[in-house]
């Protein structure tokens, strides 16, 4: 029995999310169909994060132990090629009999993605929110810089939710804007205009449901003016889901890592 990480990216479109559901098409059950079909057994697999329907992925980590004499090189090529397109195992490394994708201590990243514009982009409409009111860069960067630090984020997490906390610590916190002519070209927040990318990146070692998207959407209130900036200082006080701004839509949303230490 060997136990492997394994690091992947999918485009969420179309997937239920993640986790296996009782109907639909998730990466974990795309993902244990095709290490079982090697194994030839079943193969239970488990992932650093839980993302939801139609959120992406280019970092995702999971862990997975069966028997396999494959190396990991061929064991990769092996998985891929039980996959679909749409699913892609970037790494495969043999990890510690102990080691668990979700359990161990790490890091996540997400970015979540703003075309501000007056017209959608079709080649990544399925990639990012399409929002073409002018939107206040230095508002929103300013808003999301407050974030940071251990807070209760109960105001920011879905109804229903069973976290058995909602305190959590977030690293890092920080919108910046990108050229649409040069995505690689980043500009300094306090420019805005119209036809930019708004790219929101936030890091930290656990999120609620839907904490990313709410926060978003909190974040795009404030840049169109329709909340204070202060409003945030304001929900991780009094931990109001209801004075938030609403859940971005999940097509923006992608985890692009996961670090563990």
């Amino acid at each position: 029995m060997r136990n492997f990480k394994l690091t992947l990216a999918y485009d969420g479109t179309g997937l239920v999310g993640w986790q296996r559901q009782a109907s639909g098409t998730s990466v974990q059950g795309l993902l244990e169909d095709a290490c079982a079909r090697l194994a030839k057994a079943p193969v239970a697999v488990a992932g650093a994060g839980r993302t939801d329907a139609g959120v992406h992925a280019t970092g995702q980590v999971a862990s997975a132990a069966f028997h396999t004499a494959l190396d990991v090189h061929t064991l990769r090529r092996a998985l891929n090629a039980h996959l679909p397109s749409a699913v892609r195992v970037w790494r495969v490394e043999e990890a510690d009999p102990d080691f668990h994708a979700r359990f161990a201590r790490h890091r996540k990243t997400y970015e979540y993605r703003i075309l501000n514009g007056p017209v959608a982009d079709p080649f990544r409409d399925r990639y990012a929110w399409h929002v073409p009111q002018r939107l206040s860069a230095t508002a929103m960067s300013d808003a999301a810089a407050s974030l940071v630090g251990t807070h209760d984020f109960a105001a920011f997490q879905s109804a229903g939710s069973e976290a058995a906390t909602t305190v959590r610590t977030v690293e890092s916190s920080r919108l910046s804007v990108q050229s649409i002519s040069d995505e690689a070209e980043e500009h300094d927040a306090a420019v805005t205009w119209d036809g930019c990318w708004l790219v929101y990146r936030i890091a930290g070692t656990g999120f609620l449901r839907h904490m990313v998207r709410t926060i978003t959407g909190t974040l795009v209130e404030i840049g169109a003016t329709r909340a204070d900036p202060e409003i945030i200082t304001t929900l991780l006080a009094t931990r109001s889901r209801a004075d938030a701004g609403p859940t971005a839509p999940a097509h923006g949303l992608c985890l692009r890592g996961v670090e563990y230490f």
